[in-house]
C-alpha cells in the first residue's frame, strides 16, 4: 500500500494545527516545523480548504485553522480529501473490480486490504494522534499485525 506525501503532509500539517488550537499558524510556520516543503504544503492546503478541514484568514492576524474539532477529523477522512478514493487499483475503484478464471478471488483480497485500512485509519483522529494514545485500542496495532512486514510469515493457532 503506497501513502502519498501528500496524505503524510496533510496529516501533519494537521496534527500542528491541532497541537496550536488557541491561535491561527501561517502555513509558513506549519512547514517549518514539520519540515514540509512550503509550496507543496500550499497547495495541499488548497484542498484541506476545500474539503472543510481547516479555514483560513488573511492579513496579519490571519493564518490557518481546523475546520472543526480534531476529535472529529479521521486520518481517513484527511487521506481522501487530498488523495480522492481511499484505495484504487491503476486509479479505478475496487467496490467493481473483476477478475476471470483462477484469479477471480483476488479481487475480494483487495477489498479486505481496504476494509482494514480504512477501519484503522478511519477510527484514528487527530486529537487521539496529540494524545498519544488510542492506537493501542486498535486491534490490528495492538496485536502487532500493522507493524509487520509483508515478508513476515503469517502464522494462524
Amino acid at each position: 500500500m503506497h501513502i502519498s506525501a501528500k496524505a503524510d503532509y496533510a496529516v501533519r500539517a494537521l496534527v500542528e494545527l491541532a497541537a496550536h488550537a488557541e491561535q491561527p499558524l501561517t502555513c509558513e510556520g506549519i512547514a517549518s516545523a514539520q519540515e514540509i516543503p512550503f509550496r507543496f504544503l500550499k497547495s495541499v492546503f488548497r484542498q484541506l480548504r476545500q474539503a472543510g478541514l481547516v479555514r483560513s484568514q488573511r492579513g496579519c492576524e490571519g493564518g490557518y485553522w481546523l475546520g472543526r474539532d480534531a476529535e472529529r477529523i479521521t486520518l481517513a477522512e484527511i487521506m481522501v480529501a487530498v488523495d480522492g478514493d481511499f484505495m484504487t487499483l491503476r486509479g479505478e475503484r475496487l467496490d467493481a473490480l473483476d477478475y476471470p478464471g483462477a484469479a477471480g478471488t483476488l479481487p475480494d483480497v483487495w477489498r479486505a486490504v481496504e476494509a482494514a485500512a480504512d477501519a484503522v485509519l478511519g477510527r484514528i483522529t487527530l486529537a487521539q494522534l496529540l494524545r498519544g494514545g488510542g492506537l493501542d485500542a486498535l486491534p490490528l496495532v495492538r496485536d502487532g499485525v500493522a507493524g509487520r512486514r509483508a515478508a513476515d510469515p503469517v502464522v494462524s493457532a
